[in-house]
């Protein structure tokens, strides 16, 4: 069953990476999954590291590995507004794993609730949900 089409924007602090019609969007926000059809209600949240996924119409969707940011619907029109993002193909599950070792000895070496802990814990969140991604595409765990 096809669902109607409405506006997507993707923006990142570099510019645009997306501006198209689809007929859902699914992301994760700070209070869990979220699917955004056609019309939905007015909406504000905060968007947590995850698969973006933007189903254009038949067949397999756009996959994207999505860092934190924002999240607007209106008017039937949704726009994101991440820090980061990436299309899967772009991943190095490798370097990622490296990144996500030094993330463990910085977390290890900070003090617990100093300014540089929670950026090293915000930073693994990010790279945990990427290197998921990215394992997803490859295949590989």
């Amino acid at each position: 069953m096809a669902h109607t089409p409405f506006q997507v924007e993707i923006l990142t602090p570099e510019g645009s990476v997306f501006d198209d019609k689809v007929e859902m969007v699914s992301t994760r926000t700070t209070v869990g999954e979220i699917g955004i059809l056609a019309n939905h209600t007015p909406l504000l949240a905060m968007l947590e590291p995850t698969e973006l996924r933007l189903y254009v119409g038949e067949g397999e969707p756009l996959r994207f590995a999505q860092s934190e940011g924002y999240l607007q619907v209106g008017g039937n029109h949704a726009m994101l507004l991440v820090a980061e993002i990436h299309r899967p193909e772009e991943l190095d599950a490798g370097a990622l794993r490296e990144r996500l070792s030094e993330l463990d000895r910085e977390l290890a070496s900070a003090e617990p609730d100093s300014e540089r802990h929670q950026l090293a814990l915000g930073e693994q969140r990010r790279t945990q949900a990427f290197l998921r991604v990215a394992e997803r595409t490859s295949g590989t765990r």
